[in-house]
């Protein structure tokens, strides 16, 4: 008969309080996700404004079929011009611009490529943002010293200049706008993302279990991919849905000076710049030429800003968020 070890220093748990630890749930992810307002009601918010801009582009991009598409971004009519909103036909709920074309049609498809812009501008900025910050983190030394003043000249440079130059690079397609804002913004919008996983890696760079992954004999690729990384998700998911509202909002502001998404192709930067003259008029008020694209951009872009600082919140629960 063998008799179990006791441990002369352990102190007996008490029934009450065996009790209250096994109600208590475990601190799961997405539950402290589900349980903050903020990122349930502006990811509501997105989701909604993603699938009606994704859903409706059979009508809003495709013209088909050519007599009955009234969506269509570039359907012209003469005798449609700068017509007020009306509720007796779906595409003339937001009115319609100087050519006669739908505005809600034009808003639809320009949804979807801003909403393209940011998450290109996102994607790239995690990708190089993450290797250039993971490599000069971890390396230090000349790498660190190298590449972190590699950082600093393109801050310096204007972007305005980087979109210019593309622009005559690919002025011959109508497509071509569309890329220059998905590299040129891209390209600007990774350098906050490579500081900031930068910091983070010197930070764990020192912490014992880095050491103890070195002391064992594992490889760099997997300290960074088993160890590292995993570290990093919430810092990195914070920072790339913030980058998103940031693109848009400099894809809107090229638009407005008219080097960003060429006509006939819209956005919602170059429609409120369109209809902001028009709207202005002393004589002959056109409001709705500049009210629908507005509310679209400041409603997605709240939203955008209130998901980032929930998530932010739900991977650092020490921070007190505010609540909405």
């Amino acid at each position: 008969m063998t008799v179990a070890p006791v441990n002369p220093l352990a102190v007996p748990e008490s029934a009450a309080a065996a009790a209250q630890r096994a109600d208590v749930a475990p601190d799961r992810l997405w539950r402290r996700i589900l349980a903050s307002r903020r990122i349930v009601v502006s990811g509501s918010v997105l989701l909604a404004m993603l699938f009606l801009c994704l859903g409706t582009l059979p009508w809003t991009y495709y013209d088909e079929p050519p007599t009955l598409n009234r969506l269509h971004y570039d359907r012209q009519d003469s005798a449609m011009s700068r017509k007020p909103p009306a509720r007796d036909a779906a595409w003339r709920w937001f009115g319609t611009d100087v050519q006669g074309r739908s505005l809600l049609g034009r808003c639809l498809l320009g949804g979807c490529i801003s909403l393209a812009v940011g998450a290109a501008a996102a994607a790239i900025s995690v990708v190089l943002g993450v290797t250039v910050g993971l490599l000069a983190g971890y390396r230090g030394g000349w790498i660190d010293a190298l590449l972190m003043r590699l950082v600093d000249i393109l801050y310096g440079l204007p972007y305005i200049l980087i979109v210019i130059l593309f622009q005559v690079a690919f002025q011959s397609s109508r497509a071509g706008s569309v890329v220059v804002l998905f590299v040129a913004i891209g390209l600007v919008s990774w350098l906050t993302m490579a500081r900031v996983v930068r910091g983070q890696v010197l930070s764990l760079r020192a912490q014992p279990f880095i050491e103890a992954c070195r002391a064992s004999g594992l490889t760099e690729w997997r300290i960074f991919t088993r160890h590292l990384l995993p570290n990093l998700v919430g810092p990195i998911l914070v920072y790339a849905t913030l980058t998103v509202p940031q693109a848009i909002l400099q894809e809107s502001f090229l638009s407005f000076l008219g080097i960003g998404i060429q006509q006939p192709l819209p956005s919602w930067g170059s429609l409120a710049s369109n209809g902001l003259l028009p709207a202005l008029n002393p004589i002959e008020h056109r409001w709705w030429l500049l009210l629908f694209p507005c509310v679209l951009l400041a409603t997605t872009l709240l939203s955008l800003n209130f998901l980032g600082d929930g998530l932010r919140d739900v991977f650092d629960p020490k921070r007190e968020g505010a609540k909405i």
